[in-house]
């Protein structure tokens, strides 16, 4: 396989999204998985650091809407409920949010690993070079 130019990987659209029936909804819904910027801000979200700059708790407070929220789009990949309007959405029946919260970890990469690692509570990733025979 021959090696990619930041040209080549700068227009290649990576985006990930899957269209997702809710019968309880009336219809299908379209999650789209986070960017990397926008997954490493969502993670930093989860977590209130003390004075030091240590993990003093993870906050899981409207973790489920606030995924769903920055996950859920529409036909132009436009969010349908902005950051004011998560309080609203977590209205919505829990077992549907879970549902599409489940679809938009694995869409974006992001689950039970990825909670841990930005309360600093597993284990560091092997830096340096490697190399392959």
């Amino acid at each position: 396989m021959a090696l990619l130019s930041r040209k080549h990987i700068d227009s290649v659209d990576d985006r990930k999204w899957e269209d997702v029936p809710v019968p309880d909804w009336g219809g299908d819904v379209r999650i789209l998985g986070l960017s990397g910027t926008a997954r490493n801000a969502y993670e930093a979200s989860l977590v209130q650091l003390g004075p030091n700059g240590s993990v003093q708790r993870v906050k899981l407070e409207n973790a489920t809407p606030r995924l769903v929220a920055l996950c859920l789009v529409d036909e132009n990949f436009e969010r349908l409920y902005d950051d004011k309007e998560i309080a609203e959405l977590g209205k919505k029946n829990g077992a549907v949010l879970q549902e599409l919260h489940t679809v938009a970890q694995r869409l974006s990469g992001l689950g039970k690993k990825a909670v841990e690692d930005a309360a600093g509570n597993s284990e560091a990733a092997q830096s340096g070079s490697s190399t392959s025979a």
